[in-house]
């Protein structure tokens, strides 16, 4: 299951998360980056650090909220953290709020933080480990399983307070009651259901943002509610739990003689430098608290952090809470007959190595044909070009990743389009100052590119066009219009680029086309005109033609009549003769 969900639509391709990541426990496909769940670590990080809000948290919200409605008997266990984030006037009010909500029981966490200490007691007192490291946070537990496997010897073979106060609840309220962990991070929800060493005793984990988000709907304020105690025994000095050196403070406060050095260490970089220096056997004979989020619980990866101070809550928490151990005989008898060990293992993963020649391939691919060539910049999240290259080969990353590359690429291909186009292209910004003037414009306006990046547009040609365009956002698309100067003839095309707030034009010389047109529309008149002179002639013979035709006719109808007239008249004469 992943705790960490991905928006793919909002991934913006920025790395981000990756350069976030410590153990680059994000793979990048198809430009868009997605959890690697076995790898991650969940300390949260990269959920802060995206910016489009591309990540999220998986919420039990809705689950918890059923059971309530189920009217299954559900009980609270909240992380004493609470203490320092929320606010109240006194701690009871929370309790109240929880019960408002309609929640069965609320119990402290941190009671069983207290058995938590009772078997670091027994580490400690045994003195049989080299180095004990804490293993009540979760993220650090998969940091050392999955990254660090050679020092899974020196993890206290214990269980975290949640899921030692789940088995007492469990033990006490059966498997017909949910038990909601209530806490500020984000890992708990991995190892109450994921984890089958831990499974079984937490039904649901919320987050305190979730909670205020709730209570907010629900319109409880909880400054204006009653004061409620907790139902459970007071744990005391285990109440410091989630500040830095809490578990310490509350193995100190035992009295416990052992030969361990105590310190703590808080914050992924400073967890990981530490376990380093582990792998070196360069620390031994210490106990050591171990949190990755700095500062602690106090500053967990599912809390709202804007106004929190984690000096001040800690501070305050340190003065509130007495560093006293629990002096309640009865307290631990709730314990008998439960197991609190959790062994831990290698979880780590033998990802392929690529050869020297396979990486040199890969940054040869890039433009990183030699050393001087690896900038190692780090904008892909890589600290390394090589480590870049491995991560490529191992299928985590993409080459075109390598933002510096592509930068070069995209301003080379845009350079060869500006030199090699026979048009000429001019970039203006809003105040018609000159960005971009391509090879073509040099050659027509006589002017470098140096030189017409100093100018302004009107200073080479009319701006009337680019200075509408601007103001209106509307392009202007073939438009014929005559340089003389220049003596050319253009079409433009002029668009807004709203990206930069400027304005671009490609005029294209269109003069010879122009001249082409006038030389073929005077063949054509000329030819019309040689036409006309043709049928002219044609129509003054066909004239002449008629003329002639017309006089001759004419002659023969007098003739023919002439000769018709006399043939009639003879025979008329000889016809009276023979009367």
């Amino acid at each position: 299951m992943n705790v960490i969900s991905f928006k793919e639509a909002k991934c913006k391709n920025c790395y981000k998360c990756v350069r976030t990541c410590e153990v680059k426990a994000i793979t990048v496909t198809n430009s868009q980056a997605q959890i690697m769940d076995d790898k991650c670590i969940l300390c949260g990080l990269c959920l802060e650090a995206c910016p489009q809000n591309a990540k999220t948290f998986n919420s039990d919200l809705n689950k918890v909220k059923g059971y309530l409605r189920d009217n299954i008997p559900t009980i609270v266990s909240i992380a004493p953290s609470y203490l320092g984030v929320l606010k109240y006037k006194t701690p009871g009010q929370v309790i109240t709020a929880l019960l408002k909500l309609g929640f069965w029981k609320v119990f402290e966490t941190a009671e069983g933080a207290a058995f938590v200490t009772k078997e670091y007691e027994k580490l400690l007192e045994a003195g049989t480990m080299d180095n004990i490291i804490t293993t009540c946070c979760p993220s650090v537990n998969d940091l050392i399983e999955i990254y660090y496997p050679t020092l899974t010897k020196y993890m206290a073979p214990v269980v975290s307070p949640m899921i030692a106060h789940g088995k007492i609840l469990r033990k006490k309220y059966g498997k017909d009651a949910k038990i909601v962990f209530l806490g500020p991070c984000i890992a708990k929800k991995r190892e109450a259901e994921c984890d089958h060493r831990t499974r079984g005793y937490i039904d649901a984990v919320l987050n305190f943002i979730e909670l205020e988000q709730w209570l907010k709907e629900e319109q409880i304020n909880i400054s204006d509610l009653e004061d409620t105690p907790p139902e459970n025994p007071d744990p005391m000095v285990n109440r410091l739990y989630p500040v830095s050196s809490g578990i310490i403070s509350s193995v100190i406060a035992s009295q416990v003689p052992s030969k361990y050095r105590k310190f703590y260490v808080h914050g992924i970089k400073n967890c990981m430098e530490l376990l380093d220096s582990m792998e070196k056997e360069e620390v031994t004979g210490s106990f050591i608290e171990a949190n990755i989020c700095t500062g602690g619980c106090i500053k967990g990866s599912a809390l709202n952090k804007e106004g929190l101070s984690r000096f001040k809550v800690k501070l305050d928490m340190e003065e509130t809470i007495p560093k006293l151990p629990v002096d309640n005989k009865d307290f631990f008898e709730r314990g008998n007959n439960i197991s609190f060990f959790k062994p831990f293992s290698d979880h780590s993963h033998n990802d392929p190595m690529p050869t020297e020649e396979e990486i040199t391939q890969i940054l040869q691919k890039i433009g990183k044909i030699k050393p001087e060539d690896e900038l190692n910049c780090g904008a892909c999240g890589y600290s390394s070009c090589r480590e870049k290259a491995i991560a490529v080969h191992q299928g985590k990353a993409e080459l075109t990743m390598c933002i510096p590359y592509m930068h070069e690429k995209a301003q080379s291909m845009a350079n060869i389009v500006l030199e090699t186009t026979p048009n000429i292209i001019i970039l203006v910004d809003s105040d018609m100052k000159i960005l971009e003037f391509s090879g073509t414009a040099e050659s027509y306006f006589h002017m470098s590119r140096a030189k017409a990046v100093e100018k302004y547009l009107y200073e080479l040609i009319d701006h009337t066009d680019f200075e509408k365009v601007l103001n209106t956002h509307e392009p202007i698309t073939g438009k014929k219009l005559e340089y003389p100067d220049l003596g050319i003839i253009t079409l433009q095309t002029i668009v807004y680029v709203s990206e930069q707030n400027a304005v671009l034009g490609i005029i294209q010389d269109i003069t010879k086309e122009e001249e082409q047109k006038k030389q073929s529309y005077k063949v054509k008149v000329d030819t019309i005109e040689m036409a006309q002179k043709v049928i002219n002639k044609q129509m003054l013979v066909a004239q002449q033609i008629a003329g002639l035709l017309g006089e001759t006719t004419a002659e023969t109808k007098v003739t023919l009549t002439k000769l018709r007239d006399t043939i009639l008249n003879d025979g008329m004469e000889e016809l009276s003769k023979k009367c």
